[in-house]
């Protein structure tokens, strides 16, 4: 994922997660989905940013509402499951089981100045086999082809979390 000002306001995405944090709306959070497997591999297009966090509050009564209610007073909107940031849509996401964990084994990075946290390959595979769509299909099979794979630790969360990769 290049440095470069591109349409997505990533960097902004990315500076309000860390402002949840501060404020103690959430405890930690790291980029997944599509955005993420781009940082690992040639981009390719995606309609949104996912934001995996792992709440302060289990019970998540107050965590989603609160969170949309911070991100709405500083000029958010709602659109479906989507807060809207500069018209980009983004989605907040509980974390738990595989991705509590995707969340804090990520990869701390510096996205335009702004520190953040992505999932490492491992886990975006992990992730894509345990949902099964043809699309994580596809982003498995970039994925190998094009990133840095930890074998022994994709084999390893794999077998933890009693997944399979798809077969041809």
């Amino acid at each position: 994922m290049p440095d470069e000002p591109s349409a997505i306001p990533l960097a902004d995405v990315l500076r309000a997660a860390n402002e949840l944090v501060s404020a103690g709306l959430i405890e930690d959070y790291a980029l997944g989905g599509a955005l993420a497997a781009i940082y690992y591999v040639e981009p390719f297009t995606t309609y949104d940013a996912d934001i995996i966090f792992v709440a302060s509050d289990k019970t998540l009564s107050v965590g989603i509402p609160a969170i949309y209610s911070y991100l709405q007073s500083k000029g958010w909107r709602v659109e479906r499951e989507h807060l809207l940031l500069k018209d980009f849509p983004v989605q907040f996401l509980a974390a738990s089981g595989l991705t509590e964990e995707a969340v804090r084994k990520a990869k701390p990075i510096e996205y335009d100045g702004v520190p953040a946290k992505v999932f490492r390959p491992e886990y975006i595979i992990a992730i894509a086999a345990s949902v099964g769509r043809h699309k994580d299909f596809a982003r498995i099979e970039q994925l190998l082809k094009q990133a840095k794979i930890d074998k022994s630790l994709l084999d390893d969360v794999l077998r933890r979390h009693n997944l399979k990769l798809p077969t041809k």
